[in-house]
Protein backbone atom coordinates (compact mmCIF):
# COMPACT_ATOMS: atom_id res chain seq x y z
CA UNK A 1 0.00 0.00 0.00
CA UNK A 2 1.67 3.23 -1.56
CA UNK A 3 0.79 6.61 -1.43
CA UNK A 4 1.97 8.81 -4.63
CA UNK A 5 1.48 12.62 -5.41
CA UNK A 6 1.84 14.31 -8.44
CA UNK A 7 2.88 17.95 -7.34
CA UNK A 8 3.72 20.95 -9.61
CA UNK A 9 4.89 24.30 -8.91
CA UNK A 10 2.30 26.48 -9.88
CA UNK A 11 4.05 28.81 -12.41
CA UNK A 12 2.45 26.60 -15.14
CA UNK A 13 0.23 24.46 -16.88
CA UNK A 14 2.16 20.84 -16.49
CA UNK A 15 -0.75 18.36 -17.86
CA UNK A 16 -0.50 17.30 -14.35
CA UNK A 17 -3.87 16.01 -13.65
CA UNK A 18 -3.99 14.42 -16.94
CA UNK A 19 -0.98 12.95 -16.64
CA UNK A 20 -2.37 11.18 -13.07
CA UNK A 21 -4.98 9.57 -15.27
CA UNK A 22 -2.78 8.39 -17.68
CA UNK A 23 -0.81 6.79 -14.77
CA UNK A 24 -3.23 5.23 -12.92
CA UNK A 25 -5.77 3.85 -15.83
CA UNK A 26 -2.73 1.60 -17.43
CA UNK A 27 -2.02 0.58 -13.98
CA UNK A 28 -5.81 0.19 -13.74
CA UNK A 29 -6.20 -1.92 -16.92
CA UNK A 30 -2.62 -4.07 -16.95
CA UNK A 31 -2.39 -5.09 -13.09
CA UNK A 32 -4.52 -5.84 -10.56
CA UNK A 33 -4.48 -3.52 -7.71
CA UNK A 34 -7.05 -1.63 -6.36
CA UNK A 35 -6.37 1.95 -6.94
CA UNK A 36 -7.75 5.67 -5.84
CA UNK A 37 -7.06 8.41 -7.23
CA UNK A 38 -7.69 11.62 -5.22
CA UNK A 39 -8.15 15.02 -6.11
CA UNK A 40 -7.77 17.72 -3.27
CA UNK A 41 -8.00 21.07 -6.18
CA UNK A 42 -10.72 22.79 -5.41
CA UNK A 43 -14.23 22.84 -7.37
CA UNK A 44 -12.40 21.85 -10.69
CA UNK A 45 -13.81 18.67 -12.36
CA UNK A 46 -10.83 18.34 -14.69
CA UNK A 47 -10.26 14.19 -13.18
CA UNK A 48 -14.42 13.88 -13.11
CA UNK A 49 -14.23 14.82 -17.03
CA UNK A 50 -11.46 11.99 -17.68
CA UNK A 51 -13.89 9.63 -17.01
CA UNK A 52 -17.46 11.13 -17.19
CA UNK A 53 -19.05 13.06 -19.59
CA UNK A 54 -19.29 16.91 -18.06
CA UNK A 55 -22.94 17.20 -15.95
CA UNK A 56 -25.47 19.90 -17.50
CA UNK A 57 -24.97 22.01 -13.90
CA UNK A 58 -27.93 24.31 -15.48
CA UNK A 59 -30.32 21.48 -15.48
CA UNK A 60 -29.51 20.10 -12.30
CA UNK A 61 -30.21 23.28 -10.66
CA UNK A 62 -33.32 23.09 -12.88
CA UNK A 63 -34.36 19.89 -11.60
CA UNK A 64 -33.18 19.99 -8.19
CA UNK A 65 -33.37 23.48 -7.26
CA UNK A 66 -30.88 24.55 -4.78
CA UNK A 67 -29.92 21.32 -2.85
CA UNK A 68 -26.96 20.63 -2.53
CA UNK A 69 -25.55 16.96 -3.20
CA UNK A 70 -22.44 16.45 -0.84
CA UNK A 71 -23.02 12.23 -1.06
CA UNK A 72 -19.94 11.74 -3.07
CA UNK A 73 -16.43 12.73 -2.90
CA UNK A 74 -14.63 14.34 -0.02
CA UNK A 75 -17.32 16.79 1.19
CA UNK A 76 -19.27 13.88 2.19
CA UNK A 77 -16.47 12.58 4.12
CA UNK A 78 -15.57 15.85 5.93
CA UNK A 79 -18.36 15.06 8.66
CA UNK A 80 -17.01 11.28 9.00
CA UNK A 81 -13.60 12.60 9.94
CA UNK A 82 -14.17 15.69 12.17
CA UNK A 83 -16.56 13.01 14.49
CA UNK A 84 -13.62 10.32 14.12
CA UNK A 85 -15.57 8.06 12.99
CA UNK A 86 -14.07 7.93 9.22
CA UNK A 87 -12.55 4.08 8.78
CA UNK A 88 -10.32 2.64 5.64
CA UNK A 89 -13.55 0.99 4.49
CA UNK A 90 -15.70 4.06 4.68
CA UNK A 91 -14.05 5.85 1.92
CA UNK A 92 -15.02 3.83 -0.71
CA UNK A 93 -18.72 5.03 -0.65
CA UNK A 94 -17.39 8.53 -1.67
CA UNK A 95 -16.11 7.63 -4.54
CA UNK A 96 -17.12 7.40 -8.21
CA UNK A 97 -16.25 3.65 -9.65
CA UNK A 98 -14.32 3.53 -13.17
CA UNK A 99 -13.41 -0.10 -13.35
CA UNK A 100 -15.58 -3.05 -10.48
CA UNK A 101 -14.07 -4.37 -7.99
CA UNK A 102 -12.13 -1.38 -6.43
CA UNK A 103 -9.52 -1.49 -9.73
CA UNK A 104 -9.79 1.85 -10.09
CA UNK A 105 -11.95 4.68 -8.44
CA UNK A 106 -12.18 8.73 -7.59
CA UNK A 107 -12.50 10.84 -5.12
CA UNK A 108 -13.65 14.15 -6.19
CA UNK A 109 -12.15 17.39 -5.33
CA UNK A 110 -14.73 19.50 -3.24
CA UNK A 111 -17.05 21.36 -4.16
CA UNK A 112 -18.01 23.85 -1.26
CA UNK A 113 -19.79 26.64 -1.92
CA UNK A 114 -17.21 29.33 -1.25
CA UNK A 115 -13.59 28.87 -0.62
CA UNK A 116 -13.37 29.35 3.14
CA UNK A 117 -15.53 26.04 3.16
CA UNK A 118 -13.01 24.51 1.20
CA UNK A 119 -10.06 25.51 3.74
CA UNK A 120 -11.70 23.72 6.20
CA UNK A 121 -12.58 21.00 4.07
CA UNK A 122 -8.86 20.90 2.91
CA UNK A 123 -7.77 20.65 6.47
CA UNK A 124 -9.26 16.48 6.01
CA UNK A 125 -7.29 15.48 3.51
CA UNK A 126 -4.27 14.13 5.49
CA UNK A 127 -6.69 11.72 7.24
CA UNK A 128 -8.55 11.05 4.33
CA UNK A 129 -5.57 10.12 2.30
CA UNK A 130 -4.21 7.97 5.40
CA UNK A 131 -6.61 5.67 6.00
CA UNK A 132 -7.72 5.00 2.02
CA UNK A 133 -3.74 4.03 2.03
CA UNK A 134 -5.38 1.11 4.33
CA UNK A 135 -7.29 -0.33 1.99
CA UNK A 136 -6.21 0.60 -1.26
CA UNK A 137 -3.23 -0.54 -3.02
CA UNK A 138 -2.30 2.64 -4.59
CA UNK A 139 -3.80 5.86 -3.52
CA UNK A 140 -2.43 8.68 -5.98
CA UNK A 141 -3.08 11.95 -4.93
CA UNK A 142 -3.65 14.91 -7.52
CA UNK A 143 -2.66 17.28 -4.45
CA UNK A 144 -2.94 21.52 -5.45
CA UNK A 145 0.10 23.34 -6.54
CA UNK A 146 3.18 25.12 -4.83
CA UNK A 147 4.28 25.15 -1.07
CA UNK A 148 2.14 27.67 0.30
CA UNK A 149 0.00 25.29 2.53
CA UNK A 150 1.11 23.50 5.43
CA UNK A 151 -1.49 20.64 4.44
CA UNK A 152 0.05 20.60 1.18
CA UNK A 153 3.21 20.03 2.95
CA UNK A 154 1.62 17.42 5.41
CA UNK A 155 0.60 15.46 2.05
CA UNK A 156 3.92 15.29 0.26
CA UNK A 157 5.76 14.29 3.76
CA UNK A 158 3.32 11.26 4.32
CA UNK A 159 3.83 10.35 0.35
CA UNK A 160 6.04 7.56 -0.20
CA UNK A 161 6.88 9.06 -3.77
CA UNK A 162 6.50 12.43 -5.72
CA UNK A 163 6.20 13.11 -9.25
CA UNK A 164 7.38 16.46 -10.10
CA UNK A 165 5.69 17.45 -12.69
CA UNK A 166 7.45 19.97 -14.99
CA UNK A 167 7.84 21.45 -18.53
CA UNK A 168 10.34 22.37 -21.03
CA UNK A 169 10.98 25.49 -20.55
CA UNK A 170 14.44 26.45 -19.16
CA UNK A 171 12.63 29.07 -16.48
CA UNK A 172 10.24 26.34 -15.04
CA UNK A 173 13.33 23.68 -14.75
CA UNK A 174 15.53 26.31 -12.90
CA UNK A 175 12.93 27.58 -10.82
CA UNK A 176 12.08 23.67 -9.55
CA UNK A 177 15.41 23.68 -9.09
CA UNK A 178 15.57 26.36 -6.34
CA UNK A 179 12.80 25.22 -5.09
CA UNK A 180 14.60 21.28 -4.77
CA UNK A 181 18.12 22.83 -3.23
CA UNK A 182 15.51 24.94 -0.34
CA UNK A 183 13.46 22.26 0.87
CA UNK A 184 13.95 18.88 2.66
CA UNK A 185 10.94 17.41 1.25
CA UNK A 186 12.94 17.14 -2.13
CA UNK A 187 15.93 15.93 -0.75
CA UNK A 188 14.34 12.43 1.05
CA UNK A 189 15.15 10.64 -2.39
CA UNK A 190 11.63 9.60 -2.96
CA UNK A 191 11.00 11.82 -6.26
CA UNK A 192 10.83 11.41 -9.55
CA UNK A 193 10.31 14.18 -12.34
CA UNK A 194 8.02 13.98 -15.40
CA UNK A 195 7.59 16.10 -17.90
CA UNK A 196 3.46 15.83 -19.79
CA UNK A 197 2.65 17.23 -23.26
CA UNK A 198 6.24 16.23 -23.69
CA UNK A 199 7.82 17.48 -27.58
CA UNK A 200 10.66 15.31 -27.63
CA UNK A 201 11.67 17.83 -30.85
CA UNK A 202 12.61 20.03 -28.06
CA UNK A 203 16.08 21.38 -27.16
CA UNK A 204 15.29 20.19 -23.42
CA UNK A 205 14.39 16.61 -24.16
CA UNK A 206 14.53 13.93 -21.69
CA UNK A 207 18.62 13.75 -21.38
CA UNK A 208 19.15 17.63 -21.68
CA UNK A 209 16.48 18.60 -18.51
CA UNK A 210 18.39 15.82 -16.72
CA UNK A 211 21.90 17.21 -17.12
CA UNK A 212 19.61 20.94 -16.51
CA UNK A 213 18.49 19.75 -13.03
CA UNK A 214 21.95 17.55 -12.00
CA UNK A 215 19.16 14.54 -11.88
CA UNK A 216 21.13 11.17 -11.90
CA UNK A 217 17.51 9.00 -12.55
CA UNK A 218 15.76 9.05 -15.64
CA UNK A 219 13.18 11.62 -16.29
CA UNK A 220 10.36 10.09 -17.64
CA UNK A 221 8.02 11.88 -19.75
CA UNK A 222 4.10 11.57 -21.19
CA UNK A 223 4.40 12.81 -25.08
CA UNK A 224 1.35 14.83 -26.28
CA UNK A 225 -1.17 13.10 -27.75
CA UNK A 226 -4.68 14.08 -29.84
CA UNK A 227 -6.44 10.95 -29.01
CA UNK A 228 -5.81 10.84 -25.50
CA UNK A 229 -6.11 14.57 -24.81
CA UNK A 230 -9.43 14.44 -26.68
CA UNK A 231 -10.42 11.53 -24.29
CA UNK A 232 -9.45 13.51 -21.31
CA UNK A 233 -12.05 16.19 -22.49
CA UNK A 234 -14.76 14.00 -23.46
CA UNK A 235 -14.89 11.42 -20.17
CA UNK A 236 -13.69 8.36 -22.08
CA UNK A 237 -10.28 8.12 -20.76
CA UNK A 238 -10.89 4.47 -19.68
CA UNK A 239 -12.06 3.84 -23.14
CA UNK A 240 -8.76 4.75 -24.95
CA UNK A 241 -6.97 2.42 -22.37
CA UNK A 242 -9.05 -0.34 -22.96
CA UNK A 243 -8.94 0.40 -26.77
CA UNK A 244 -5.16 0.75 -27.43
CA UNK A 245 -3.96 -2.37 -24.96
CA UNK A 246 -1.99 -4.11 -27.72
CA UNK A 247 -0.59 -1.91 -30.62
CA UNK A 248 1.17 -2.04 -33.71
CA UNK A 249 4.84 -0.18 -33.39
CA UNK A 250 3.66 1.70 -35.94
CA UNK A 251 0.22 3.13 -34.63
CA UNK A 252 0.38 6.71 -33.98
CA UNK A 253 -0.51 6.07 -30.34
CA UNK A 254 2.14 3.35 -29.52
CA UNK A 255 5.26 5.89 -28.57
CA UNK A 256 2.59 7.48 -25.85
CA UNK A 257 1.47 4.21 -24.68
CA UNK A 258 5.19 3.09 -24.71
CA UNK A 259 6.06 5.94 -22.17
CA UNK A 260 3.34 5.89 -19.94
CA UNK A 261 4.68 1.89 -19.23
CA UNK A 262 8.02 3.28 -18.83
CA UNK A 263 6.59 5.38 -16.74
CA UNK A 264 4.64 2.95 -14.34
CA UNK A 265 7.44 0.38 -14.06
CA UNK A 266 9.34 3.31 -13.22
CA UNK A 267 6.84 4.26 -10.17
CA UNK A 268 6.86 0.55 -9.48
CA UNK A 269 10.51 0.40 -9.38
CA UNK A 270 10.86 3.00 -6.83
CA UNK A 271 8.08 1.60 -4.58
CA UNK A 272 10.05 -1.37 -4.17
CA UNK A 273 13.24 0.26 -3.57
CA UNK A 274 11.08 2.19 -0.73
CA UNK A 275 9.82 -1.32 0.64
CA UNK A 276 6.66 -1.22 -0.88
CA UNK A 277 5.38 -4.53 -2.48
CA UNK A 278 3.34 -3.04 -5.56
Amino acid sequence: MAIVTFWSNGKEETAKTLSIAAIATHMAVEHNYKILVVSTVFNDDTLETCYWEPKNEELLKEIAGDKKDVSAGIDGLVKLTLSNKLTPEAVTNYTRLVFPENRLEVLSGSKAETYQEYEKVRQTYGEVIQAANQFYDLVFVDLNKGLDNDYIKGILNMSDLIVVNITQRLKLLKEFEKIRDENMIFKKGNSIVLVGRYDKFSKYNAKNIARTLGYKGEVSVIPYNTLFFEACNEGKVADYFLRFRNLNPTDRNALFIEEIKKTVATIKERLRLAGKRI
